[in-house]
């Protein structure tokens, strides 16, 4: 599938800040290099919860660096060079926002999201979105730096350090729970791995069933 734009009025809730990815997409990519470990642990951690078969969309996509390896085809970014990298990769893409995904009712079997509650306006809008587009008994897969973890204190603490976590607004699962469940969602599982610091993970980090220890934190949730 091409990239395609979208056009659509973009209301208060549906603005994304996407500048920095824009600009940086590339040091975006270098991260993962330089991380690689962590980057492994959180593939370990979606894969244990991953659906085995069905039809998947990445909302978030980037640059695909979760998709591609968890075979997922297409997915939803707002940014333009976030996108054309995913393209390079034999990705769909959707220019769009998670608020506002231009998809008709029941079309997936899950949809994933990896580190993009954060950068999202209203996570409730978005969750409404991914429960109208998943089909019943589908699922969405939600990969987060839980807020209330050392890692998730740690970056809410030297954001405006970050190009790309100047915007952010970091949730806790509580958070992101409440309002699954104000969607619709239920049926939780939880995983977690991540549990030292960034730049002493030398190996692939445990995953573990739960949450409270991890830094990043998989919920998925059934319609």
């Amino acid at each position: 599938m091409p990239l395609t734009s979208i056009s659509r009025a973009r209301t208060n809730d549906t603005m994304a800040n996407i500048d920095a990815f824009e600009k940086h997409g590339s040091e975006y990519e270098k991260w993962f290099d330089e991380y690689h470990y962590v980057y492994e642990s959180e593939l370990e951690a979606l894969k244990l919860l991953l659906p085995g078969e069905g039809v998947g969309l990445e909302v978030g996509l980037g640059t695909g660096r979760f998709a591609l390896p968890l075979g997922i085809k297409i997915g939803i970014d707002p940014s333009q060079t976030m996108g054309e990298i995913a393209l390079a990769k034999n990705l769909g893409v959707i220019r769009a926002v998670a608020e506002a995904l231009p998809l008709p009712n029941g079309q997936f079997d899950y949809l994933l999201f990896v580190t993009a509650v954060c950068f999202l306006d209203s996570l409730e809008q978005a969750f409404s979105e991914a429960f109208r587009v998943v089909k019943i008994g589908g699922f969405v897969l939600i990969g987060l730096i839980d807020k209330d973890s050392p890692l998730g204190r740690e970056y809410e603490q030297r954001k405006n350090e970050s190009k790309f976590y100047q915007e952010a607004n970091f949730r806790s699962v509580a958070e992101v729970l409440f309002s699954l469940m104000k969607a619709g969602f239920g049926d939780f599982k939880f995983v977690e791995t991540v549990f030292k610091p960034l730049a002493d993970i030398q190996a692939i980090e445990p995953v573990k069933e739960g949450h409270g220890q991890g830094s990043f934190v998989v919920i998925r949730a059934m319609k």
